[in-house]
């Protein structure tokens, strides 16, 4: 991509954002040297990888990686035997130690409800590194100082140290308390000169106190003497503290090499951990945005729905639907001066550099963007009072540049086409560049205030009008972008609001040619027919938004049915498979015992004997007889309100129209449906008001209670009560199987709602949506 592109359309803001995001010092490095992708597959991988990360934000929180340093020229001193400081080793701890944090976060999420394949395939490229940081972190402490645990020898010494430096502090402070030498002293304190313990004597009494001098004051009346009683003991401190050094310097060599030996393996994880910061940093900056992953096609399309400018602050954000490379290769938008043609435009280019860069765009779901090989812009933000001839030829010069580096997959961003020179050569000239841009095959999006384009855009075939609306009433802008109507000038209505005579209104208006009055017109009657599309789409979308609820209710009864019919037809199976294995049983012992009969007493087989095997065996029978109250019941009259039974189904159900003399509307749970007389069975009437009882009987109708319950939004406090309401409900209307819908959110509700299903005692099962359920923002309840 052209670096002065990204520039103007302020790539590098996003980008400056998107380091603040990162947590590691290479990661920031990552993200500042990120540039869109060219390629389909990186960039659809990139935006997997993005929204993977922000998944794993809303499950775990975060993943901070600041522990991870460039410690790539300490790995290269260490393979070639260098010695590191303990800060360096301390900052290659930090990023071998890395390694594990990475796998303990990912293994803490369930991989079948949360698969996250790319982040986990990353985590496996990493390498074992975690023994090397422990073992750095036990000799070195967070302020980059060796350890007394680093080994037993410096630990010795160290004590030996300690314990030498408090027997020559005990010397002074003797000599410092003798009454003999307080008068000798500037001070009564002990202080160090070159690492050793001294006093500070006043000059005129440096033969009183034998000892070494090793410093002394800048006026020179103090010297600092190390008395001759402690000098053997400092020589020792010193020899001590010599030995520390060696072995701290053998400690750090020790780790050196370890580090070495180790090296590959930290440079492969530094690699991979650089990677996960700048996928999660971009995942931090999509919730920073309220942004999602938006789809990728090589169809060269745009769809953005509420798309927003992501610089622009969210409260004061308009959001605009843009469509472009699908019925229309090009869009020119017209309107006032700052109603929000210069934003539309740049957030057409930004969000498509965003989105090849693999970050989260603000807009809403369902959003996509073609691959670009180039986005170009020419856009003047500066609003000049005089259009000059160098603002004229900045313009050109820009444009001549675009012209000689679009292909068939370019977008291209136009401001103020033309403006700067006289207004007829300059309609004349932006006409003939969006003739060459179009025939390059570009997608290309232009402003314009020339009524030339407008007519160009409404003619060319390709080409669409757009415009940015203003409201008339409060004469400002609302910065919606209106698709397929041309902006209007709006001067006259303008005029008339600041109270500009009628008579010099309209006498202007004489002024206009007819072809500027049947444009005026055409925009009126386009704005009109725009309206009005609107409230009919509104319309449509609440239609279908109606429809979705009720095949979702169908959906829910049919499958609710369907358990229903297999839970009767198994048990039947059962009872079936019961009364024939009894009788079998029944007759092979009947057989059983004639035969031992036979054996017995041959020939003499009593009748009374005979006659009673016989009656077992007709008891064994397994009964097939119908109810008989079945031929009484079909000529019985059937009323609305009625309880029948659906003899095909095995279903009961209420009775609630009649239609004809022998079909009827039958309410099964949810369902509605038309049965004849001929497959219903009549169960009871109706409830009816018992006066004498003084009270009412009562029969919750399915229709009042639906199959699901949406709780989205709700603190699981006021979720609870809901819940159990409407279970009990449920119930009593006949469900065996409703849905909860929580939401994914943060997984708050939803594990508080399952939690309270655990304790329900009427709740059998419960489990997450499946495929066109919900997913995980719904779970479906079995009630028992």
């Amino acid at each position: 991509m052209d670096p002065q592109m990204l520039h103007t359309l302020e790539y590098d803001r996003i980008i400056d954002q998107l380091i603040e995001q990162a947590t590691s010092e290479t990661g920031k490095k990552a993200a500042a040297d990120l540039q869109p992708a060219l390629q389909g597959d990186e960039v659809k991988r990139m935006l997997q990888s993005t929204a993977e990360a922000m998944d794993l934000l809303r499950l775990n929180g975060n993943l901070s990686l600041e522990a991870v340093s460039d410690i790539r020229p300490a790995l290269q001193r260490a393979r070639i035997g260098g010695l590191l400081s303990a800060v360096e080793l301390l900052r290659v701890a930090g990023t071998a130690g890395a390694e594990e944090t990475v796998c303990s976060v990912l293994e803490g999420i369930d991989r079948e409800e949360t698969p996250l394949p790319l982040l986990r395939e990353l985590s496996v490229q990493l390498r074992e590194t975690r023994i090397l940081a422990q073992t750095i972190r036990v000799a070195i402490d967070e302020d980059g100082e060796v350890t007394d645990d680093a080994s037993p020898k410096l630990s010795r010494i160290r004590r030996n140290i300690h314990q030498l430096q408090g027997a020559i502090r005990n010397t002074l402070d003797e000599f410092l308390r003798n009454s003999q030498y307080q008068k000798m002293l500037q001070d009564p304190i002990v202080t160090q000169r070159n690492d050793r313990y001294v006093i500070p004597v006043k000059q005129e009494y440096r033969g009183a106190v034998r000892g070494i001098v090793h410093d002394q004051s800048a006026s020179g009346q103090t010297l600092f003497i190390e008395p001759q009683a402690v000098v053997d003991q400092n020589n020792r401190l010193r020899e001590l503290e010599l030995e520390e050094e060696r072995e701290v310097e053998r400690i750090l060599r020790e780790l050196s090499m370890e580090v070495a030996d180790k090296a590959d393996e930290l440079e492969n994880n530094l690699s991979v951990l650089t990677e996960l910061d700048l996928i999660m940093a971009k995942a931090r900056l999509g919730r920073r945005l309220k942004g999602i992953v938006p789809g990728v096609n090589t169809k060269g399309y745009i769809h953005l729905k509420k798309a927003r400018h992501p610089l622009i602050p969210i409260e004061e954000a308009v959001p605009n639907d843009v469509e472009l490379g699908r019925e229309y290769q090009a869009m020119v938008i017209t309107g006032p001066n700052t109603g929000g043609k210069t934003v539309t435009l740049k957030t057409v280019g930004l969000l498509a550099l965003m989105a090849q860069s693999g970050l989260p765009i603000p807009a809403e779901e369902e959003s996509d963007l073609a691959i670009f090989t180039g986005v170009y812009a020419d856009i003047g933000d500066e609003q000049s009072i005089e259009q000059n001839l160098s603002t004229f030829s900045s313009h050109m010069t820009n444009i001549v540049h675009i012209l000689d580096l679009i292909d068939e997959n370019s977008l291209v961003l136009l401001d103020e086409l033309g403006a700067g020179t006289d207004p007829t050569e300059g309609a004349a000239l932006a006409i003939s560049i969006l003739e060459r841009i179009l025939e390059q095959g570009c997608r290309l999006v232009a402003t314009t205030h020339y009524n030339e384009l407008k007519l160009y855009a409404h003619a060319r075939q390709g080409v669409i009008n757009a415009s940015v609306e203003f409201d008339v009433e409060s004469l400002s802008p609302t910065y919606r972008l209106l698709t397929g109507v041309p902006g209007r000038s709006n001067a006259f209505e303008i005029s008339r609001r600041l109270g500009l005579p009628e008579e010099v209104i309209q006498a202007a208006k004489s002024q206009l040619s007819s072809e500027e009055k049947r444009l005026e017109e055409m925009i009126g009657a386009l704005s009109e027919d725009r309206r009005k599309a609107e409230r009919e789409r509104a319309e449509a979308e609440d239609l279908r938004q109606q429809a979705e609820i009720l095949l979702q209710d169908l959906k829910l009864g049919l499958e609710s049915w369907d358990r229903e019919k297999e839970r009767i037809r198994e048990s039947a199976r059962r009872e079936a498979r019961s009364i024939v294995s009894r009788a079998k049983r029944e007759a092979d012992e009947v057989l059983e015992q004639l035969r031992r009969w036979a054996r017995e007493q041959p020939g003499e087989l009593k009748e009374h004997r005979l006659i009673e095997a016989k009656k077992r065996l007709d008891d064994a029978e397994p009964e097939t007889v119908l109810d008989q109250r079945i031929d009484r019941e079909s000529t019985r009259q059937i009323q609305i309100g009625d309880e029948v039974l659906i003899r095909s189904l095995g279903q009961k159900g209420q009775v609630i129209d009649q239609i004809g003399d022998r079909e009827f509307q039958v309410q099964v749970g949810i369902m509605k449906m038309k049965v004849s007389r001929e497959q219903l069975e009549w169960k009871g009437s109706s409830p009816q008001e018992s006066p004498d009882k003084g009270g009412t009987s009562y029969r919750r109708q399915s229709d009042q209670v639906r199959p699901e319950l949406d709780l989205r939004g709700r603190m699981v406090e006021e979720a609870i009560p809901e819940i159990d309401k409407y279970l009990d409900d449920a119930l009593l209307t006949g469900f065996d199987h409703v849905s909860l819908i929580h939401g994914k959110g943060t997984g708050a509700l939803r594990t508080g709602v399952r939690k309270f299903l655990d304790q329900h005692p009427r709740v059998k099962s419960y489990r997450s949506g499946g495929q066109g359920e919900g997913g995980l923002g719904v779970t479906v309840v079995e009630l028992s």
